[in-house]
């Protein structure tokens, strides 16, 4: 039987149909429980991504501050990190300079029965490089030119390719900056690439126009995901995710715990022999 996420229960949108604004508010309690069975089904699919060897690619692209950490967060927070893996490269060194450009990417995909999810990915020399000027325009032109080949030929080897990209809106992104700046266990997440980032917003739509007309192509399309609203963003981004690779129950192992080993010829080591962590709470 095939399991596809039930999107009654909100009235989330599927993947035929356009996501809705965020006119109306998810209440905490329905989206804790609706997150929590999205969560349950997402288990599921990563059991079936591992029984039929499959290999999956979920690139994560859009504006600072529009939610793409909180989604691959609740996407991977219940699932096996050895299943379902996170990569978020930094800065390439001199010598990741000089390679190719998609090479230290290629490093990271998918081996039989994974699901990598791409926290930004190649497509920054699609954005925030000719934006902010780290790369050269005949490098631009060039990945504008190989990327739709570079991601049909991934396809092509068998990889499933589903790009998101996550849309804010310019008062948004301003009121998440500033809850930011506002908020010590948050001030992290706000770098001077954000801030240099936020005063070439018109720069940025540009790139991704330019960026969508190149690479939104039918093997690879691109997926928008209307963020204003974190929760409604998380939810649909998650639901569509799941409609996207049909699966089923792979049912469990029969398993019976087996009785613990008798304790005769062991002695325990002193309790005052070993190093405790202080009890503060």
């Amino acid at each position: 039987m095939s399991l596809k996420p039930d999107h009654d229960v909100l009235g989330i949108s599927g993947a035929d149909t356009p996501l809705q604004g965020s006119c109306n508010k998810i209440t905490k309690k329905d989206y804790e429980r609706e997150l929590r069975r999205l969560q349950k089904e997402l288990v599921r699919l990563q059991r079936w991504i591992r029984h039929k060897g499959l290999k999956v690619v979920v690139i994560f692209e859009g504006r600072d501050a529009a939610g793409k950490g909180g989604v691959i967060k609740r996407i991977a927070e219940r699932t096996n990190p050895r299943v379902v893996r996170v990569v978020a490269l930094g800065t390439p060194s001199d010598r990741e300079k000089t390679q190719w450009w998609f090479q230290r990417y290629v490093a990271e995909l998918p081996a039989v029965g994974e699901m990598i999810l791409f926290d930004r990915s190649w497509y920054n020399r699609g954005l925030v490089e000719p934006v902010m000027g780290f790369c050269t325009p005949e490098e631009y032109q060039e990945f504008l030119r190989s990327c739709p080949e570079f991601e049909r030929m991934l396809v092509r080897s068998g990889i499933i390719l589903i790009k998101y990209w996550f849309s804010v809106s310019d008062d948004e992104q301003e009121r998440r900056f500033q809850n930011r700046i506002n908020d010590p266990m948050r001030r992290w997440k706000l770098s001077p690439m954000d801030i240099e980032g936020r005063s070439r917003w018109v720069e940025f739509s540009k790139a991704k126009d330019t960026l969508f007309a190149h690479t939104d192509i039918k093997q690879a399309p691109w997926y928008v995901v209307n963020a204003d609203s974190k929760k409604a963003a998380r939810l649909n981004c998650i639901s569509h995710l799941l409609s996207m690779i049909p699966y089923e129950e792979v049912p469990w192992e029969e398993v019976e715990i087996p009785e613990r080993q008798d304790r005769i010829g062991y002695v325990r080591p002193p309790l005052e022999d070993q190093t405790f962590v202080p009890e503060v709470y």
